[in-house]
């Protein structure tokens, strides 16, 4: 792997772990600007998350500005036909989710994801936040666990292999082991997109598609949602 794919892999954890130093810092800075006490923690933790995340971001994009050539051994798709694909990504994820929150439904496993109930309760104090859930965050990830941890997996490995692999890490980097069988299915099927057409942007372009229509459907359709089974909970809300 090169060394530049070490430094993105720890800009992102430090990304992840940053809060602990970033939330006081926020709290400090709130509070001097007035922020009443019951909404200071909660949106010391939205604007970290904003900032941290765009910050990792530019940094992570700095530190790939000479990778222009695909991390992937394959012949690149024609735009036309990436940009279907990319369409049709985002059915196959939500597809794939379908399947995976059954099996989990069969197992015992509650529907709502936790991750996705606490970004939408800060989306509904701090909207800005949408821009992370929706836009960054998926770009972040299709950059680490598609790019470059699929991608080296692929050079090593056959597809099934290094796509099971890197989803399953993909998976447990979400913190709910619950749910690792649909976090995995979706970053299955963001691994076939990219090997599918050898472009990282049709993997980036389903998971934002895929990421705004969740957000859209837990906003605007949120107490809907919560009297639906734990099954279609999984479907229809998705997870972050």
């Amino acid at each position: 792997m090169k060394k530049e794919y070490w430094f993105v892999i720890i800009t992102y954890i430090a990304m992840q772990l940053s809060s602990v130093v970033g939330k006081p810092i926020f709290m400090v800075i709130g509070s001097s600007m007035g922020i009443p006490n019951d909404e200071l923690e909660v949106k010391a933790i939205a604007y970290w998350i904003v900032f941290s995340f765009l910050a990792a971001l530019l940094v992570i994009l700095f530190l790939l500005r000479k990778d222009i050539k695909e991390n992937i051994d394959l012949k690149q798709a024609s735009i036309p036909t990436s940009i279907l694909w990319a369409i049709a990504g985002v059915f196959l994820a939500f597809f794939a989710q379908s399947i995976a929150a059954n099996i989990e439904t069969m197992l015992g496993v509650k529907g709502e994801s936790e991750n996705t109930q606490n970004l939408v309760s800060l989306i509904s104090k701090v909207p800005m936040v949408i821009f992370v859930t929706s836009v960054i965050g998926p770009i972040l990830e299709e950059i680490i666990f598609r790019k470059i941890i699929f991608g080296s997996l692929y050079k090593r490995f056959n597809f099934f292999i290094s796509a099971l692999l890197s989803s399953v890490i993909f998976g447990l980097a979400h913190g709910e082991l619950e749910h690792l069988l649909l976090y995995a299915a979706m970053g299955f099927t963001f691994a076939f997109l990219y090997a599918k057409t050898g472009r990282i942007l049709v993997s980036i372009a389903a998971h934002v598609a895929m990421n705004t229509l969740v957000i859209i459907l837990q906003v605007a359709y949120r107490e809907d949602i919560e009297k639906l089974s734990g099954t279609a909970q999984a479907i229809i809300g998705g997870l972050l």
